[in-house]
């Protein structure tokens, strides 16, 4: 069921439900996901509410084909846990280069579990849904497929994760340029997205220089020292690619399943090995 999703955030999302969820009422719920059957959907400060098609059944004497009220919140995390989570992610330079990078680590759930904190949900406890469908069972096939439209957007934007949660992108952000690690990285990115500056030329002015006069072509060629008969190799230059991590696992312009960052890195991967021409 998780492969509804592309990236690791939106299947871990359906995958943390799985633990404690019906598989076969998940099963119903990413059906209707797929079929249009949410006519409307939004998330607005961390309650998610949608507007679901439901069946017509005239053995209920439903004859006429339903619209209901779906809604999903979730429990925030506290300032003070998130104040701890902050640090946490401050001190260690493979978390928060990422976050500020636009991206999601693969080991935060499991840094934050120090802290006895978790971003996807473990249990009933971290989210309330309710639906305005007669099925008394939760969830219904209209709370399951809202679920699975949720897991969509973490594609489209896992700093929501954060959100649901209690946590804004820019707050995050802005939390973490305060740290030492945070202040460099944010440095160097500003330097990134400075804007051009207008030049009066974009190509070399060409001038004119005197040249010595040369007593015969045996000097012009061979010069007064003689070439050197190896050549040093170049250092190895590393570049930390950070223009293209920016874009992130699937950024507008990649429409293909696989990750944009890790198609890049064995793009260069195949460029350094082959080396020169």
């Amino acid at each position: 069921m998780s492969q509804f999703s592309r990236t690791w955030w939106g299947q871990k999302f359906i995958a943390a439900l799985e633990e404690f969820t019906d598989p076969g009422r998940l099963s119903r719920g990413r059906s209707y996901a797929k079929n249009d059957k949410v006519k409307s959907f939004e998330i607005v400060d961390g309650i998610v509410t949608a507007k679901v098609r439901g069946s017509v059944n005239p053995y209920y004497g439903v004859y006429k084909e339903p619209l209901y009220t779906t809604t999903i919140e979730f429990q925030p995390i506290s300032a003070a846990k998130w104040t701890a989570a902050i640090a946490l992610i401050a001190s260690k330079a493979s978390l928060i280069s990422r976050l500020l990078l636009n991206e999601i680590p693969d080991d935060i759930e499991n840094s934050f579990k120090t802290l006895k904190i978790n971003l996807l949900p473990h249990s009933r406890k971290d989210f309330d849904a309710e639906c305005s469908c007669p099925d008394w069972e939760n969830p219904c096939k209209h709370i399951a497929g809202v679920y699975y439209l949720v897991a969509a957007e973490l594609d489209r934007d896992p700093f929501l994760l954060f959100e649901l949660r209690g946590l804004s992108r820019d707050d995050l952000h802005k939390e973490l340029a305060k740290s030492p690690l945070g202040q460099a990285l944010s440095a160097e990115l500003l330097l990134e997205q400075r804007s051009p500056e207008s030049q009066s030329s974009y190509y070399t002015r060409p001038q004119t220089a005197s040249v010595e006069a040369i007593a015969g072509l045996r000097d012009f060629w061979h010069g007064a020292k003689r070439l050197p008969q190896t050549m040093e190799p170049l250092p190895e230059t590393l570049v930390s690619g950070i223009p293209v991590k920016k874009q992130g696992d699937f950024p507008a312009f990649w429409n293909r399943d696989n990750s944009f960052i890790e198609a890049m890195e064995t793009l260069y991967e195949q460029v350094r090995n082959k080396g020169p021409l």
